[in-house]
């Protein structure tokens, strides 16, 4: 099993796809985090009607935070339907910003296609 295994098997879990609310809506994403030291967070994304919701990849960094944890090596991010996605320019200045390291992370976007943080934002702030 890779580590990509792993992840895609933790992210269908955090993908928990739910109605919060009447105008709240929870985990149509999820995304599996993969530090150093092989542990794996997750988060869900949550869309509120009003605007003000946050990406799963945001849900997995504040788990991932809570722990003291800043680097990642690793990670997937997909949809209710099981498509991969690619995380988004405020996920990727994100994952930067908490550790320069991180540049060098590992994003998959699919079976033949893996890329580095540094290659989805290639001029960072």
């Amino acid at each position: 099993m890779t580590e990509f295994d792993e992840l895609l098997k933790a992210v269908q879990e955090a993908t928990v796809n739910y109605q919060a609310s009447e105008d709240v809506h929870v985990g149509s994403v999820g995304a599996a985090l993969l530090t150093p030291d092989g542990r794996i967070f997750t988060g869900a994304c949550v869309d509120c009607i009003c605007g003000i919701g946050f990406c799963a990849e945001h849900s997995a960094i504040a788990e991932m935070l809570k722990h003291r944890v800043t680097r990642v090596v690793a990670m997937v991010a997909w949809d209710s339907i099981g498509k991969v996605l690619s995380p988004c320019g405020r996920c990727r200045q994100f994952l930067h910003e908490i550790d320069d390291a991180n540049w060098d992370m590992r994003v998959y976007l699919g079976v033949e296609q893996i890329v580095t943080l540094r290659e989805l934002l290639p001029y960072r702030c």
